[in-house]
């Protein structure tokens, strides 16, 4: 009984390797800036093998990891009879291991195709079709037939397929649409334009897919509840019949057996509990039984540990785990990967971050609004790490989304609940979309009393708030204090907590994302690292002496241009030995000594605490007496650019750049974008002149924008500065658009546009706008179309001029539908006199953002025919 999981789930890892898609391909991986040491053990034959679902193991299953055909479509195109190339799932698209690399718009829809075999399905078996997660919205269709549709992007779920498979092989589609940032959609740390503490978006599948052959009447799912003070496990075995029979054994030999659908205890006196210090598991195994035949089986396990708020011995309300004051030490950990971005590029490397993070000496894990597939909470189960799980974010204040948002809470809830790491919810995040907190947290609390919630962690920045309501309901009062730490407010009932703090950057050369554009809430030099870290921490252990329960450190790993890390985002680097992180957390957690990992569970390089920038004269000169080198080229490039010798930056990156054999990678074109400033700098001849090439690669209108920017700051911006200017518009026009061509008129009217602008010079603003939007239409940003749309209706009568500004707003609204445009478009249409649809517009608008007064106003000026403008 020992071995149980463990034996089951080796035998699906193999059968699903067996299984795998092994299509010949010319797929590669594409090129990232950095990347971890598993991303090249990763091949079409060879993705993530391992049995998706630790905590209900089946032997009959079928991975459907693999090569998939794709193709990208308008978002209501009809499914496409020609695909464009293969995909790697399940890898987002984004990312590098796709092998597509593509962003996903918002009004795009991307499309899957593979074939599958029908399973044997003797005795009337069903055929399950899971999806670990899809981002955001997929409908899948198997031989054309449409088989259902799920939308989260977080939650697994599954399709019985069986009657709509045939003999032999059979067409599966699975069509995705995502708006990442842009839509009702929770979508964590995913935007559309990256950076600082947003990241790239995942799009797509980006956990498992698999088959699963089951009887007609099968276990669907566990409830599992640990009891430790009075000796039980509250089961509850779900299946779609309830005259079937349960009979469960635990690995300490203790049975239980009852009605499906029902909750059923199982003994477990003088329980082994669970801990961060003895992450003990027992496994168990669960038998569906009909009139005394087994009629379907399946592995699992539990953990025996109770979570709670409760007075220590001097009524300071803290955080007991089994009934004892545990300090909660963690970190903010976002779960992203270089090359794999949401999705880890192996089983190891998921385990890895687990291991290593303890391994540091922290004892938790805050999971910053992402799920993880369910093999990371199975590795911290079996690790021991405390885990705080976020829900991911309501996207915004519409109806939409906050139906959204509860409805994947509750699915997240349902899906997690078994995991015995996780001990704390937490429901909002700085009062990112924060709405209904005491209704949502008591609801959060009713559906899982056996946990603790945080009902909003980082109440300081939800400004506004009265301080009575910062932590309705909650268990926990959290504050969020960069570089911290800080400290709560004390309420009764309640333990304090360190929702976020750190933050402080420690940049790693060779082993950054953008080594032109890292960011940190603070930085420090590597060797400073360590003695600010252990003060920092001395300074925690007062507050923790005060009260203070847990503390979450931002963060674990870099992420992207996020340089806050403890190790590098390629996991290769770590910037304060394990042993003396583990040594300074001992000021706060004793058995941090204990977290040492093994050798061959944890590998990393410690940080050179050198400056290298006390090299600088000594590498000018070489660079003088011609050392050519690439990689030394760009590193002093960017030491000149540190040490502000702007001079010498400018030659040094010139030099670079003229060597590169091909610009057109991301860390070129990075580096390249960050030292083209004028019109005689090589970059600027890159860019204007491969549009296409660097879109591809830093989205759409990089290029353009770079170029328009420079251009105007080289050959316009002197002619238009200052109250008094009087350009000279044909001269400039004459001087512009020969030499820079039509990115040289499209910034030349723009800035023509905006001097009549700011001049009020409203017809020549007028007329200026126009020529702009006619003929660079894709040029002109939906923010400008309804700025230069709302500055008419405000300050200009004529009709001719009114209908432009309605068109130039219905193209806003095109592009991008926010309460401000959709106010705007009423505006105008108002002062048009078609008040009518004015009004319905603007109520709209107000849907969209209940609690702006500004458009009630309106409104209410427009039904009394008042009016809207000055």
């Amino acid at each position: 009984m020992r071995y149980v999981l463990a034996a089951l789930v080796t035998l699906c890892a193999a059968q699903g390797q067996l299984h795998a898609q092994s299509t010949a391909t010319s797929w590669k991986m594409k090129e990232v800036p950095i990347q971890t040491r598993w991303a090249k053990e990763v091949s079409p034959t060879n993705v993530l093998p391992d049995y998706p679902r630790p905590q209900m193991v089946r032997g009959n299953w079928v991975n459907l990891n693999g090569l998939w055909e794709y193709k990208i479509t308008d978002k209501d195109a009809p499914a496409p009879s020609i695909y464009e190339g293969q995909i790697l799932v399940p890898f987002p698209l984004e990312s590098a291991l796709s092998g597509v690399q593509r962003p996903l718009k918002p009004t795009q829809r991307l499309w899957y195709k593979r074939s599958i075999t029908k399973p044997d399905t003797k005795g009337d078996k069903r055929v399950l079709l899971h999806f670990g997660a899809v981002d955001w919205q997929a409908t899948v269709f198997v031989n054309g037939k449409e088989i259902g549709q799920h939308s989260g992007g977080y939650q697994n779920f599954s399709f019985d397929i069986t009657d709509a498979l045939k003999p032999g092989s059979n067409e599966l589609v699975v069509s995705v649409f995502d708006p990442t940032d842009e839509g009702s959609n929770p979508h964590g740390k995913q935007v559309l334009h990256p950076g600082n503490i947003m990241y790239t978006a995942s799009s797509g599948i980006w956990q498992t897919v698999w088959l699963e052959t089951v009887p007609t009447v099968h276990i669907n799912n566990l409830r599992i509840t640990p009891d430790i003070d009075k000796g039980n496990l509250r089961l509850e075995v779900l299946t779609s019949n309830g005259d079937y029979t349960i009979e469960a054994i635990a690995s300490n030999g203790k049975k239980v057996k009852g009605n499906a659908n029902t909750e059923l205890l199982l003994p477990v006196p003088n329980a082994h509990l669970w801990s961060p210090d003895d992450p003990y598991l027992y496994n168990l195994s669960i038998r569906l039984l009909h009139k005394g035949k087994v009629i379907d089986t399946i592995g699992s396990y539990f953990g025996m540990r109770k979570i709670e708020v409760k007075k220590d011995e001097k009524s300071i309300d803290r955080l007991f785990l089994n009934n004892k004051y545990t300090y909660h030490l963690g970190v903010l950990d976002q779960g992203f990967w270089p090359e794999g971005l949401y999705t880890a590029p192996t089983d190891e490397a998921l385990k890895f971050d687990i291991i290593a993070i303890r391994n540091m000496g922290y004892n938790t894990i805050r999971k910053h609004i992402k799920l993880e597939p369910a093999r990371w909470y199975y590795h911290a189960d079996k690790t021991g790490v405390l885990v705080w799980q976020d829900m991911v974010t309501c996207a915004n204040g519409t109806p939409e989304a906050q139906a959204q948002f509860e409805k994947e809470n509750k699915e997240n809830i349902a899906q997690l609940y078994n995991y015995p790491s996780i001990v704390i919810w937490v429901l909002f995040n700085e009062g990112w979309a924060r709405y209904d907190q005491k209704r949502l947290t008591e609801w959060m609390k009713h559906t899982d009393p056996s946990r603790i919630v945080n009902g909003h962690t980082g109440e300081n920045y939800d400004r506004g708030t009265q301080a009575a309501d910062k932590w309705v309901s909650s268990d926990l009062t959290d504050v969020h204090v960069y570089p911290g730490p800080g400290i709560p407010p004390t309420i009764a009932g309640k333990a304090l907590v360190l929702g976020e703090w750190g933050g402080v950057r420690v940049p790693t050369l060779r082993h950054q994302w953008n080594d032109t554009e890292g960011w940190g809430y603070v930085q420090v030099a590597p060797g400073a690292f360590k003695p600010k870290y252990d003060s920092m921490v001395k300074a925690l252990k007062v507050f923790e002496t005060q009260g203070l329960s847990g503390s979450i450190y931002t963060e674990p790993f870099d992420v992207e241009t996020e340089e806050n890390g403890m190790i590098t985002y390629d996991r290769e680097v770590i910037k304060v030995a394990p042993e003396d992180l583990r040594k300074i957390h001992r000021q706060l957690l004793q058995q941090a000594l204990n977290y040492a990992a093994a050798p061959s569970a944890f590998s990393a390089r410690v940080a050179d605490t050198a400056n290298p920038d006390l090299q600088y004269t000594s590498l000018l000169q070489q660079f003088e007496k011609g050392k050519k080198e690439p990689e030394f080229l760009r590193e002093l490039s960017l030491m000149a650019a540190r040490l502000k010798d702007s001079k010498n930056a400018t030659k040094v990156s010139a030099a670079y750049i003229n060597e590169l054999s091909n610009p057109f990678t991301l860390k070129n074109l990075n580096f390249i974008n960050r030292f083209t400033q004028t019109t005689k700098d090589p970059g600027f001849n890159i860019f204007l002149k491969n549009q296409g090439k660097v879109d591809a690669i830093l989205g759409d209108n990089s290029a353009i924008n770079k170029v328009k920017g420079i251009i105007f700051n080289s050959e316009i911006r002197e002619y238009v500065t200052g109250s008094e200017a009087n350009p000279d518009w044909i001269n400039i026009e004459k001087a512009v658009v020969p030499k820079y061509g039509a990115a040289g008129e499209a910034i030349f009217l723009r800035a023509k546009t905006i001097h009549h602008l700011n001049h009020k010079e409203w017809q020549n603003f007028v007329t200026a706008a126009t020529l702009l939007i006619d003929k660079y239409e894709k040029d002109v940003s939906e923010v400008d179309l309804n700025n230069y749309a709302w500055f008419i209706f405000e300050n200009i009568s004529d009709t001719n001029s009114l209908n432009k500004a309605l068109h130039w707003s219905r193209m806003s609204l095109d592009i991008k539908m926010t309460p401000s445009t959709i106010d705007t478009y009423a505006n105008i249409l108002y002062k048009l006199g078609q008040k009518d649809k004015a009004i319905e517009w603007e109520q709209k608008a107000i849907e969209l953002d209940p609690g702006a007064s500004g458009f009630k106003q309106t409104l209410e000026k427009m039904k009394k025919g008042e009016k809207t403008w000055n």
